[in-house]
């Protein structure tokens, strides 16, 4: 097992991005990495094949590595090149529309000090740029990409991380295979739960280890207003449980549901009893129909109809990590 980090633990953070469009956003990710109390000892820009954001991002920015995605468009091949060009001995992940908290890097650094800790994650605040809609709930928040309510609200262990904030041991990243090119988003189609499955092999592979879970680290994630709607709000939840589906088929349903269990048994059934206290009957009805929506992903998913293609991790050690 790795050891603890010191002094001279080094770090590498990854954004990974796709298009000009969210220029400003990645920008202000830049900015919120660089300007760290503890700034990393590398920053690696990920552009997913689109040509003109690296040669933009290469002369707006001196000390960024610009790196192309070596690997099948999609945030989990441009994931795996930035593990793969990384130095660091830890490798940390922000997205591209996220914002780090000025003590980000420390605050997941810190997790480390504990030699059985692989992965240190943290809490993934919702910035909505017209406000969260009244309809909304927070133990939804993963639909936009953001930690939801019912996660611990301190230091824990945790079976996954959300993907804009989170942390790995370089070495044990590389030697776990990587991002599934199955799972991940492509473009903005809502896809995911390929750091879940991740997650789930990198820790099946070291059973004592340990994914720690620190709501002290922060980043805000952008929530533009097209994922305010209520078209946003049902595609994710699909996609979700098709996604769930597939993570299943790899890891076994007993694993990869874990979490979904306690979610559906006591924070939703929770959530909507306080909704309906409050007379709130729209929240409640997005809670009922979120999670029946889910549902049916899953349910489609594990009958196998419109499932992708399974393929094997895409990671291999072609170099020894340093």
């Amino acid at each position: 097992m790795t050891t603890a980090p010191d002094a001279r633990t080094s770090l590498s953070v990854v954004i990974c991005a796709y298009t000009l469009d969210r220029w400003d956003d990645l920008c202000a990710a830049v900015d919120s990495v660089r300007g760290q109390h503890r700034p990393p000892e590398e920053l690696l820009l990920v552009v997913d094949h689109c040509p003109e954001l690296a040669r933009r991002a290469e002369r707006q920015w001196q000390g960024v590595r610009v790196v192309r995605n070596e690997q099948r468009r999609g945030l989990s091949g441009a994931r795996n090149t930035g593990v793969r060009a990384a130095r660091g001995d830890i490798v940390a992940f922000l997205d591209d529309d996220a914002a780090a908290a000025p003590d980000w890097s420390t605050r997941l650094l810190a997790g480390y000090r504990d030699p059985e800790v692989l992965g240190v994650g943290g809490l993934v605040r919702p910035r909505w740029e017209t406000g969260r809609p009244g309809w909304f709930p927070g133990e939804f928040d993963w639909v936009v990409g953001c930690s939801y309510r019912g996660l611990p609200e301190r230091p824990a262990a945790i079976r996954n991380f959300t993907g804009a904030n989170m942390s790995f041991r370089r070495a044990e990243a590389v030697s776990a295979g990587g991002f599934r090119l199955d799972l991940g988003r492509i473009g903005t189609r809502p896809v995911g739960c390929e750091e879940t499955e991740f997650c789930l092999r990198l820790t099946a592979s070291h059973p004592e280890a340990v994914l720690r879970y620190e709501p002290a680290a922060v980043v805000h994630h952008h929530v533009p207003p097209a994922r305010a709607t209520w078209a946003y709000f049902r595609a994710r939840c699909y996609a979700e449980g098709r996604s769930k589906a597939v993570v299943a088929q790899h890891t076994g349903p007993r694993p990869a549901l874990a979490s979904e269990r306690r979610y559906l048994r006591h924070t939703l059934p929770a959530a909507v009893l306080r909704s309906l206290r409050r007379a709130d009957l729209r929240s409640a009805g997005a809670l009922c129909a979120g999670a029946g929506i889910t549902l049916l992903g899953y349910t489609v998913g594990r009958a196998g109809l419109l499932l992708p293609r399974p393929s094997v991790p895409a990671l291999r050690p072609a170099r020894s990590p340093r």
